[in-house]
């Protein structure tokens, strides 16, 4: 029964909640995050409306948070956040479209390999998990991309996002992004 017992020790966790942020991080972190989202979806409303492509995924949704609430965070850098979307979204693409007739199997795979991929070249982003799946679960304009899905509206999204990430987390004194490019 120890073996048991142990396993559900591992379940208590090792450490405290991280200690509160203050007022500053939290303003600059809500700032970013207006302005990156706001960014690509202004894109998204104004550009792209009217001709059926889309700019604005919702896996770009918790790349703010990473990007403008951790910028520390080795999962919100540059590599992670360019790497980890682009390369979920084309292993994405392809589930879907070699398992388009068992979508569950075709969710699974994406996001399992996309996880797999992302830690075998360093580019570990979790959004990028629900970049994968959402190329398997969307609709046909999603569909229709095909590969393209990776160019456009994943790459383009989330390089806007880093431009936004690159201003804002470098205005205030306190904060310095990116830790590291490559």
């Amino acid at each position: 029964m120890s073996g048991l017992t142990e396993y559900f020790e591992k379940m208590k966790g090792t450490s405290k909640s991280p200690p509160m942020v203050g007022t500053s991080e939290i303003f600059w972190s809500w700032i970013g995050a207006l302005c990156g989202i706001g960014a690509v979806a202004f894109i998204n409303y104004n550009v792209f409306d009217g001709i059926e492509r889309v700019m604005l995924i919702g896996s770009f949704g918790a790349s703010a948070v990473l990007l403008y609430g951790a910028p520390k965070s080795p999962l919100a850098q540059p590599r992670n956040l360019m790497g980890g979307h682009v390369l979920s979204a084309l292993v994405g693409v392809a589930s879907y479209q070699i398992f388009h007739n068992q979508i569950w199997l075709a969710s699974a795979l994406a996001v399992a390999t996309a996880i797999a991929l992302m830690h075998a070249t360093r580019t570990l982003h979790p959004p990028g998990g629900a970049t994968a799946l959402i190329a398997v679960i969307s609709g046909k304009n999603i569909h229709d991309l095909g590969f393209l899905y990776a160019l456009m509206p994943v790459g383009a999204g989330a390089a806007v996002m880093l431009i936004v990430a690159l201003i804002v987390n470098n205005t205030p004194k306190s904060r310095r992004y990116p830790e590291f490019w490559f």
